[in-house]
């Protein structure tokens, strides 16, 4: 495994419904005049060798990004587990080489640059079979590093025993679980809420890269 994104693809996951955000794309809402999927793209691209956005609908709407964009599989909104499975059957058809994918929230602007880095190496210290990322004592299990070989499994798991709950799902694997530091500002932050956006604004200052 790479710690330097060789061989691994990135899925960003905006195929949810964003109901507390009051629906629509989450991922083009602006903050400090850029979309949110914007700044998640120039944290996550240098961290990996491709990108795909997972999205639902008309996939016109994200042209204007040049990614190739996959819907999910498993019907009626399954989660992210579903987006998942549409990045690992990317992965298959498009990189056959790739052993890893990681991904990601198209709502958490303030992504580590070192995201990729610090999970494959501790996921290998642990010899664990995933990962997901852990901030002031929560995990985010949506921010995660998924291997190829699980694919058939987890299609096994949407669609003939109806799990949706990442945790659910990963309970069944050794996962490494990645802590990054809170201060000054947690990595992880998301704009799920209108009010988060403006949240996300004053953080901004604290969170350009030079």
């Amino acid at each position: 495994m790479s710690a330097a994104g060789g061989g691994i693809v990135g899925i960003l996951l905006a195929g949810g419904l964003a109901r507390r955000m009051g629906g629509g794309d989450k991922a083009l809402r602006l903050l400090g005049g850029r979309p949110l999927l914007d700044r998640v793209i120039d944290r996550l691209r240098p961290q990996v060798s491709a990108l795909v956005l997972n999205a639902n609908g008309d996939p016109a709407r994200f042209a204007a990004y040049g990614l190739p964009v996959v819907a999910d599989s498993t019907p009626g909104f399954a989660g992210p587990l579903a987006g998942v499975l549409a990045g690992l059957d990317w992965a298959a058809a498009n990189r056959p080489d790739c052993r890893w994918v990681l991904s990601v929230a198209t709502d958490a602007p303030f992504l580590p640059t070192d995201l990729v880095v610090r999970m494959v190496a501790q996921m290998a210290a642990e010899g664990a079979d995933l990962a997901c990322a852990a901030s002031a004592g929560q995990a985010h299990p949506v921010i995660g590093l998924w291997p190829a070989r699980l694919r058939d499994a987890l299609r096994r798991a949407l669609a003939e025993e109806g799990i949706r709950k990442v945790d659910v799902w990963t309970a069944r694997y050794r996962l490494a679980t990645v802590t990054f530091p809170a201060e000054p500002f947690d990595p992880f932050f998301n704009a799920n809420r209108p009010e988060d956006i403006e949240r996300a604004a004053a953080l901004l200052g604290l969170t350009e890269t030079p």
